[in-house]
C-alpha cells in the first residue's frame, strides 16, 4: 500500500481508501452487516487506513456498522463522514442548516463512538441555505474539537472558492472514474493551484468497471446504483463491452482483474490523493487493495485513453 499527505494536513492516507455506501443498506442492494465489518477489517489489515462513511449511508447504519469493525482499532484509522445529506425512505434531502449540522455531528460522533472526526466533509450543497451560515456552524463545532479538518464533496469551483473566503478546505471529493473525466479540464487543476487533496469517489463507475456486468443487467429491488451511474443504458452498452473487453487483456497482462485495473489507472492520474472504493465483502476487500500493486505503463493508459476518446468521449466528458 502506498501512502500520501492529505495537504495542509498532518493526515497521511493509504491510496485506495474503504468507501461504505453500500454498508448503509438500503441502496446497492442486500449487505450483510457481519460480510460489511469483515470487509472494513480485511481493508485495515491489508493496509487501507481511510474509511469514509456519512449519516445518509443507510440514515446512519454505515456509521454503526463501521465503529463496529474498528473498534479497538481507533488509532489505526482516519475517518471521514459528512454533513448536510438525510436520508428518508424514499429520498435524500440536502440540509446545512446550522440545525442540522449540529444533529448530523453530534449523531455521527455517538455512531461511530468517537470523540473527534479526522476528516469533515460537507456531503452536498444546499441552496437553501447560505454557505456562510453553514461554515460559521462547522467552524464553531471545529472549535469545541469535534473534527479536525473541513473538506468539501460534490462542489463547483465557484463554492469552493467562497468557502475558502471562509476557511480551509483542504481536499475535495468529487465523482471521478475512467467513465467520467469532467473534473479534468478545470477542477483538478484548480486544486492542484490551490494546493488540495482529491479523494475521488464512483472509481468503479457504480460496479461497471468490475467486468462482472457482460450484459445489460436489471438489479434487484433495493439495488439503485443504475439510477445514480449512468452508465447502465443500452445506446453506449456495445461501446462499455468493447471498454471492458479492453481492460481484460491489460488485467491479464498484470496477473490481476479488470477491477484491479480501473481503480490502478485512477491512482495513476495526477493530483488524486486517494481513491475511493466500496466493498461488500472481505474478498473484494483484500482484492480493491491489491490495486496499489498495480502499475500501469505508458502503452496501457495511451491504450485505455484511445479507446475512451474515440467510442465514450460524450460519456467521460
Amino acid at each position: 500500500m502506498k501512502y500520501t499527505k492529505i495537504p495542509n494536513t498532518d493526515l497521511e492516507v493509504s491510496s485506495i481508501a474503504l468507501g461504505t455506501w453500500a454498508m448503509g443498506n438500503d441502496f446497492w442492494g442486500t449487505v450483510d452487516d457481519n460480510e460489511s465489518i469483515r470487509a472494513i477489517e480485511a481493508s485495515i489489515d491489508s493496509g487501507v487506513n481511510f474509511i469514509d462513511t456519512a449519516p445518509a449511508y443507510g440514515a446512519g447504519h454505515a456509521e454503526t456498522v463501521v465503529a463496529k469493525a474498528i473498534e479497538g482499532k481507533r488509532d489505526k484509522v482516519i475517518v471521514a463522514t459528512k454533513a448536510g445529506v438525510i436520508r428518508t425512505e424514499t429520498e435524500y434531502l440536502r440540509d446545512l442548516s446550522p440545525k442540522n449540522i449540529k444533529k448530523d455531528i453530534e449523531e455521527s460522533l455517538k455512531r461511530l463512538k468517537t470523540d473527534c472526526i479526522d476528516l469533515y466533509y460537507i456531503h452536498w450543497p444546499d441552496v437553501n441555505t447560505p454557505l456562510e451560515e453553514s461554515i460559521n456552524a462547522l467552524l464553531k463545532h471545529k472549535q469545541q474539537g469535534k473534527f479536525r479538518y473541513l473538506a468539501v464533496s460534490n462542489f463547483s469551483i465557484e463554492l469552493i472558492e467562497q468557502a475558502q473566503q471562509m476557511t480551509d478546505i483542504v481536499c475535495l471529493q468529487p465523482n471521478y472514474s475512467m467513465l467520467n473525466r469532467k473534473i479534468e479540464n478545470d477542477i483538478m487543476p484548480f486544486c492542484e493551484k490551490k494546493l488540495m487533496g482529491i479523494i475521488s469517489y464512483g472509481t468503479l463507475a457504480g460496479g461497471l468497471l468490475t467486468g462482472k456486468f457482460r450484459e445489460l443487467p436489471k438489479f434487484e429491488k433495493g439495488d439503485n446504483r443504475g439510477r445514480f451511474y449512468d452508465y447502465y443504458r443500452e445506446d453506449i452498452w456495445s461501446s462499455i463491452q468493447g471498454l471492458l473487453s479492453l481492460l481484460d487483456g491489460i488485467a491479464e497482462k498484470h496477473s490481476s482483474t479488470v477491477a484491479q485495473i480501473a481503480i490502478a489507472w485512477t491512482i495513476q492520474q495526477k493530483g488524486v490523493t486517494s481513491v475511493l472504493v466500496g466493498a461488500k465483502n472481505e474478498k473484494q476487500a483484500i482484492a480493491n487493495a491489491g490495486a496499489a500493486n498495480v502499475l500501469l505503463s505508458t502503452d496501457d493508459c495511451l491504450a485505455i485513453y484511445a479507446y475512451l476518446k474515440n467510442h465514450l468521449q460524450e460519456v467521460i466528458y
